[in-house]
């Protein structure tokens, strides 16, 4: 079930299903000396120094570091930290959401909480990254296109960000259509979904667009991803990605060079404890993305915790407005055997 709410150029959505993609190979590659000197210069820009680490149960370490330390201020033209948005849309009512939630599915719903937080917290003044190792890097085809998406994309009459039947993406999709727009609020049904093979997977999540591939697409996007390529393993994890060249040049997925973290909560690309059962309890996170109006740039609020932002100088469309938003539910057909792929798309009902 979808609803939507169209008011002053503010996407409400109260219940969505959706995905992401990226450019990996299907196994560990036997890296070159070169490319071990590479692999090892890019785990030291993206691994910063810790003020204190955390062992998660799943088998990440999670440090953290000083906010003016991430990795966001490797890049040239970002050097300050904003704390606080100067303006903030209507606050989300997320008791209001869950109470929904429960009356339609007739089960307890729940807010999500991240694996790492059992075995400790990180202090003030830090935010919490979930470190590189070396066997991450080495599942992307290249050093140079670990964290991104590949820039093959097809094109079609709708923005539909990231349609490529030739590699086998398979949607579910909800858009505006065209408009300008300076939000969007969606509460997202956290689920484990059965995924095949290693390299495909399966996702859920919202974009903010601006542009089109001709004039060099802009999007942000946030949700949650079981990417066994990416991660290394099956577990449901939040994420986030931007671009401002259609996937070409820049962007990433998590925290690389751009989106600014300001919350010491949560770790962008780190496990959710748990995930919703099928007629049992509900879990679930309620997303707040929208555009600042003092400072231009974008921010994003999760379960009614400011998280971070993205500057609006990353970007060139998304500095003025959002052209369309979308919602939609993703995953990958490899056709193994020359049969569909198994691998779920949210609840795996219909």
């Amino acid at each position: 079930m979808m609803d939507l709410k169209l008011s002053f150029g503010f996407v409400v959505v109260l219940y969505v299903f959706t995905t992401a993609r990226i450019c990996y190979t299907d196994n560990n590659r036997s890296p070159s000396s070169h490319e071990n000197v590479e692999v090892q210069k890019l785990l030291n820009s993206l691994n910063k120094p810790a003020v204190k680490s955390i062992k998660s149960p799943d088998g990440d370490i999670i440090d953290c570091v000083k906010i003016s330390h991430q990795p966001a201020f490797d890049h040239p033209i970002l050097k300050i930290t904003l704390l606080r948005p100067s303006y903030h849309p209507n606050r989300i009512n997320v008791d209001g959401i869950k109470a929904m939630n429960a009356s339609t599915h007739g089960h307890a719903s729940s807010l999500v909480t991240q694996l790492w937080h059992s075995n400790g917290k990180c202090p003030k003044g830090t935010i919490p990254i979930r470190r590189t190792k070396k066997e991450d890097v080495l599942r992307a085809s290249s050093v140079s296109s670990y964290g991104k998406k590949t820039s093959s994309i097809a094109k079609s009459s709708f923005v539909d960000v990231e349609l490529d039947v030739r590699s086998r993406h398979e949607y579910a999709v909800a858009s505006t259509g065209k408009g300008q727009f300076y939000g969007t609020k969606a509460s997202l049904n956290v689920w484990n979904p059965y995924v095949q093979e290693s390299n495909e997977f399966s996702l859920a999540q919202t974009w903010v667009v601006g542009g089109t591939y001709d004039t060099g697409l802009n999007t942000i996007e946030a949700g949650w991803q079981v990417c066994q390529v990416l991660y290394g393993d099956t577990n449901t994890r939040f994420f986030i990605y931007w671009t401002s060249d259609a996937y070409q040049k820049t962007g990433c997925y998590n925290l690389c060079s751009g989106f600014i973290q300001t919350n010491n909560k949560y770790a962008i690309g780190g496990s959710f404890s748990r995930t919703s059962l099928r007629d049992g309890t509900q879990y679930e996170f309620t997303i707040l993305i929208w555009k600042d109006q003092g400072s231009g740039d974008w921010w994003m609020q999760l379960n009614g915790e400011l998280i971070g932002y993205w500057p609006s100088v990353l970007f060139t469309h998304l500095r003025r407005s959002a052209s369309e938003i979308q919602w939609g539910g993703e995953i990958v057909n490899r056709g193994t055997h020359g049969q569909h792929t198994t691998t779920q798309m949210g609840s795996g009902r219909c």
